[in-house]
């Protein structure tokens, strides 16, 4: 029994190490309501056999008292979790679920459809790296489709998707996949989507989810999961610009003094040359203190501890990058915003600004117009209000390093907190003109 026990012991461990060497992806899937998302991501989770019996058999029973399959297996249950998700049939919250194949582990996040829920997902697509976007046969390209692309477009998400999905309901027609792929295509035109795909699937039936669909022998192109398992992802990170965001200063006797943060950009090494901004102080990296050791190198997203050479100022809110290559240091920047509060916004109130580690007040100086997510025209508008989206000028009370969010995501991004509640009533995208980046061109055109 005994050496029975070190046999599974060491099986564990190995399979823990193989799984800690697999890449990661995180996805979203997003679209209009009922489009399919959450019966998508449970025929993932059931074709790959990421389902433990137990789950099954409740699922099962679920799928008697609240599935939409007529007492047939639902795998949208899978993940449509809340009590009035399912009683209403649809997704509210963003639900993440975790699974892995041979070549990958994968987080996904599934994402409301309904326009009040924009915020939900705006939320879920910020930290992704691919977006399935659904669009049901029956009804082709819609608002809300239109809505959520143009946010994985804004929140710079570089390889999307599109999941033609029912197409068991349109007798599997390849001409109706190719005009919701020529309507889809005119529309994205002008976003920056640099890395766009389209496969026409049966979420509910598994037609080119995980295995090749006998149904389209028309198409033949790699099923969605293939797809997810080979896209290339690996040169979307940041490795140029060194950014660490200080959190914490860590001092726990007389003889250490650190400074903690989740590096968001570049490479750091010991005995690289570093600069505390916005102070301008420079020294060397002495020492990377991790939970697991000491390090000769750190890349995102690792959270680590630096320790410096030279005894200089440095606080929560600092950021550690390289002389040379450093970030924008202004009070005022240019942004677009999602709005995601029930009250509108108000030019000109003070808010608190977060980035990363960093909070300052300032306000909202300018609405310079509101984007028509249908036309993608600017249109003039005196305030925001709940799931919209403008192009504002920012004023702030201190300066803020930055990057644009289309070069660095970890220093361009930030949310706009009401003072008086602490509701985090936006999130924010910063433009930076200077930047000659292809997202400039775009939000500045008419």
């Amino acid at each position: 029994m005994s050496h029975q026990s070190d046999l599974i012991a060491t099986d564990i461990d190995a399979y823990l190490a193989q799984h800690e060497r697999k890449e990661l992806l995180r996805f979203i899937t997003c679209g209009s309501v009922d489009d399919g998302k959450s019966t998508l991501i449970g025929r993932l989770l059931y074709d790959s056999k990421m389902i433990y019996e137990d789950q099954l058999a409740a699922l099962e029973r679920d799928s008697v008292t609240h599935g939409t399959t007529g007492g047939d297996f639902d795998p949208a249950l899978l993940t449509d979790g809340l009590r009035a998700e399912r009683e209403q049939g649809i997704t509210i919250d963003v639900a993440y679920r975790y699974f892995s194949t041979a070549k990958r582990k994968f987080i996904i996040a599934d994402t409301p459809g309904h326009e009040q829920y924009t915020r939900n997902m705006a939320t879920g697509a910020s930290t992704a790296d691919l977006a399935i976007i659904l669009v049901d046969a029956r009804h082709g390209v819609l608002t809300q489709t239109k809505r959520h692309s143009f946010i994985v477009s804004l929140l710079g998400i570089k390889h999307v998707l599109v999941a033609i999905n029912k197409m068991d309901l349109v007798e599997y027609s390849e001409e109706r996949f190719n005009e919701i792929r020529q309507e889809y295509m005119d529309f994205s035109a002008r976003l920056d989507i640099p890395d766009l795909h389209f496969i026409p699937i049966s979420a509910l039936l598994g037609d080119n989810v995980v295995d090749h669909s006998e149904n389209m022998t028309w198409y033949e192109g790699s099923t969605l999961m293939n797809f997810l398992e080979s896209v290339y992802i690996g040169s979307d990170r940041n490795f140029q610009d060194f950014r660490l965001p200080v959190q914490l200063v860590n001092r726990p006797h007389l003889d250490f003094r650190g400074f903690c943060g989740t590096i968001a950009s570049g490479i750091v090494r010991t005995g690289d040359e570093v600069m505390v901004m916005p102070s301008g102080k420079t020294s060397k990296v002495k020492s990377i203190v991790t939970f697991d050791g000491d390090l000769d190198e750190a890349f995102p997203p690792l959270s680590v501890t630096l320790t410096l050479e030279d005894e200089i100022d440095c606080s929560r809110g600092d950021m550690i990058v390289r002389p040379g290559n450093t970030p924008q240091s202004k009070k005022q920047v240019g942004a677009m915003i999602v709005w995601m509060s029930d009250e509108q916004m108000v030019p000109g109130k003070e808010y608190l600004f977060k980035q990363g580690t960093k909070m300052v007040t300032g306000n909202i100086d300018t609405l310079r117009y509101q984007v028509d997510v249908n036309t993608l025209h600017r249109v003039d508008a005196p305030t925001l209000g709940l799931n919209e989206i403008g192009r504002c000028n920012l004023s702030l009370s201190e300066s803020l390093c930055f990057d644009s969010y289309r070069k660095n995501r970890g220093t361009g991004a930030f949310i706009i907190i009401d003072r008086i509640t602490n509701v985090t009533v936006a999130a924010g995208m910063i433009i930076d003109r200077t930047s000659g980046d292809s997202q400039v061109d775009l939000w500045e055109s008419d």
